[in-house]
């Protein structure tokens, strides 16, 4: 008994370590200055303090295909020679830092900028790192003239360096000491999964590696370089390149506990690296709720070194479901295989583990972490890669750095770009636990297409209407027409600023570019013919301010999965739920601008350009993604439609077939860059209090929205 309870506990004091690294305690922001302090036009604040969550020092070491190909026909002994050759190609670098292998200069003069090397003619690359590649290739990061490069990365495939694999890439030595700017590995980060082969798994990559960072699944604490390397995950070849699954937890399953409180399933290797690990988990196996089970099948020759336990195991093996246990685990361990890690890190991301003496509470918070780091790091090849180049862009970046608090919370270090500011409360998601609320008023963006010819304008009684708003602190309209600025004197006069501004290169674009005029955390967006009421404005502004993150508005569209055609589809009818509220009369936070011009690829930006159209459908992709929420329509006005189809400037484009079919190529070239539909349905909509109620009008606060 006492025996089990060591073995019990060893167990779980090495799985937990590999928790409390991934899913320890977040601290709280660093100080910074206040909200009436800082810049507005677009970044200023203070500084913070700590590093981003995934600079973990500890390896997750994968499990390999490699274990299944075990056999005693690669069991040749390696020469002292051969050793020392090894140990020097693997700790040649090993003191590097960035301040001493990595020359920031390259930086300063295009910032953070990546350049994949051209694939050379004959030289097969797997389908893992072609994933690898075009995430990279696919992102903001990217640039195809090295002379713009901070950061380079092979087109050599180096993921494989088991020389048992069929995959493995032989002479890389001399292929990448032949590479014109590899410069002895400097500004270079070479991707890997595995290294060494059997019996002894070492860490060499089979070339020496020089002062280039390694982002490597099976890398030890003993050679993992804090600050410099990049611990990434163990992920199969089916992993999706992008999108990938959401995380599981949908609601709050109380109480967390499950049929099994420990599991594990998987091989028990007989001799070699990683056996010591595995054949002590039947110590603590009671097949009630610890379930520990091994299978001595691996290889071609498992059955010379069967021992006395191998087919009571085997037996017991196979009476369980994989998935099974799995979905109904509360913890779930993760040994060590023959190298130092294990697919299973993945999968038990999906499936939260905790150990019996926690409390309730516990298991469940650790459970919406996992859910929340699989989906904003793990689950797809893409979310992995630029996880690791925004991670070296902030080591890069130090005045920017993400904090500890972006990188553990919603919506995580991939959506949170520190560019923007520095400070927490200028990012809609932080408001609630910062204990803040956004600056109490708003600035209208009205976007012109057509040359002012009439006062009786539909855009000039907007501005009129808009400008009486209680909440309105200035108004900006973006001259995206091809005629000049009208005169000064040709705009009504109103009790608030009203800034006009030529619209960059006049593309549909211009109008979420995140201008330093923009003053304010909320943006009101209209199209030059919305016809709105100062109280429709209003109330509009009142619900935003209590769901900052979502854009609220009037027109609503939505979506579906055409099952005929196997694409989607773009719908204007007025059905019972909507999933978009299109920007023509819309409010959202400005950092939604800054987000959709960096974030964004130019791909989808220039084809919105391109069409003059679907700018706005671009936008409801861009913040559900973000938020993983629908957004939220207002009281809803009858004769929108009518009312936006008589109007002169866009009735064309309303009633033309063409503008139609445009958004529906739109939603499904969006869909593919997302890698999935981020857009979220929703049957909810929100209007004032006593609205329509069978009170006296007196008593009601936006009457005025009834008589519309």
């Amino acid at each position: 008994m006492q025996a089990k309870k060591r073995y019990l506990i060893s167990l779980l004091t090495g799985a937990s370590l590999v928790l409390l690294l991934y899913f320890g305690g977040v601290p709280g922001p660093a100080p910074a200055t206040s909200r009436h302090e800082r810049a507005r036009g677009g970044g200023g604040g203070g500084r913070r303090s700590g590093q981003p969550w995934p600079h973990a020092s500890e390896p997750f070491q994968p499990f390999s295909p490699g274990d299944e190909t075990d056999t005693e026909e690669y069991n040749a002994h390696v020469s002292p020679r051969q050793k020392r050759e090894v140990h020097a190609s693997v700790y040649r670098g090993k003191r590097c830092r960035m301040d001493s292998c990595f020359d920031f200069s390259l930086c300063r003069r295009n910032g953070f900028k990546v350049y994949v090397y051209p694939q050379q003619k004959g030289e097969k690359i797997s389908e893992s790192y072609q994933s690898i590649l075009a995430a990279i290739e696919g992102s903001r990061f990217y640039t195809s003239d090295p002379s713009q490069a901070c950061l380079f990365v092979l087109s050599l495939d180096t993921l494989d360096r088991d020389q048992l694999s069929p995959h493995y890439v032989h002479n890389l030595k001399s292929k990448v000491q032949s590479l014109p700017l590899w410069n002895d590995g400097r500004n270079h980060l070479v991707f890997n999964l595995y290294s060494g082969t059997w019996p002894d798994y070492t860490e060499d990559l089979g070339f020496d590696i020089g002062q280039a960072m390694l982002a490597k699944a099976s890398v030890s604490t003993e050679n993992f370089r804090p600050g410099f390397d990049v611990s990434i995950p163990l992920f199969p070849k089916e992993h999706p390149r992008s999108g990938g699954e959401r995380g599981h937890l949908r609601a709050n399953s109380i109480p967390p506990f499950r049929k099994y409180m420990l599991v594990f399933k998987g091989k028990r290797y007989l001799t070699g690296i990683g056996s010591d690990t595995r054949n002590a988990l039947y110590h603590v196996h009671n097949a009630e709720d610890v379930v520990l089970l091994t299978t001595c099948k691996h290889g071609k020759d498992w059955q010379k070194h069967k021992d006395a336990r191998c087919d009571k195991d085997n037996a017991e093996y196979d009476k369980y479901d994989y998935r099974e246990m799995l979905h109904n685990s509360t913890f779930c361990l993760v040994p060590r295989g023959r190298r130092l890690g294990s697919f299973r890190f993945l999968e038990a991301l999906q499936i939260p583990s905790t150990v019996r003496s926690i409390h309730q509470d516990k298991i469940l918070a650790l459970r919406q972490q996992t859910q929340f780091l699989w989906e904003a790091y793990f689950s797809s090849v893409e979310k992995i890669v630029l996880t690791t180049l925004e991670i070296i862009q902030d080591r890069v970046l130090q005045h920017t750095a993400r904090s500890s608090l972006m990188w553990n919370s919603h919506p995580g270090g991939l959506f949170t770009l520190p560019q923007y500011s520095s400070y927490l409360g200028d990012f809609p998601f932080y408001y609630a636990g910062l204990g803040i609320k956004p600056y109490p008023k708003f600035t209208a963006v009205i976007h012109a297409v057509t040359p002012l010819v009439s006062q009786s304008q539909p855009i000039l009684k907007l501005l009129v209407a808009v400008a009486k708003s209680q909440y309105c602190a200035q108004i900006i309209v973006l001259w995206n027409c091809d005629k000049p600025l009208p005169a000064k004197h040709r705009w009504p006069a109103t009790s608030v600023p009203v800034i006009v501004i030529e619209g960059e290169n006049k593309v549909m674009s211009s109008r979420f570019q995140p201008y330093e005029s923009i003053i304010t955390d909320a943006v009101l967006s209209l199209d030059e013919d919305t016809v709105l009421s100062t109280t429709e404005v209003d109330f509009a502004f009142t619900v935003w301010q209590s769901f900052p993150e979502r854009i609220v508005g009037y027109p609503a569209r939505s979506h579906f999965w055409d099952s005929n055609k196997e694409r989607w589809g773009y719908t204007s009818k007025w059905t019972n739920d909507y999933s978009m509220v299109l920007t023509g009369a819309a409010i959202y936070h400005r950092y939604y601008h800054y987000l959709y011009t960096h974030f964004l690829p130019s791909s989808l930006k220039n084809m919105v350009d391109q069409l003059a159209n679907c700018e706005d459908i671009l936008m409801n992709f861009l913040v559900s993604a973000v938020t993983k929420l629908p957004p939220i329509k207002v009281t809803q006005k009858k004769q929108y439609k009518e009312t936006m189809m008589g109007q002169s400037s866009r009735a064309s484009r309303w009633a033309d077939p063409d503008h139609f079919a445009q958004r529906q190529t739109c939603m499904n070239k969006f869909a593919s860059w997302f890698g999935g539909m981020p857009l979220v349905h929703s049957q909810m909509r929100l209007d004032p209090v006593l609205f329509k109620d069978q009170v006296s009008i007196l008593r009601k606060k936006y009457r005025e929205i009834e008589r519309l």
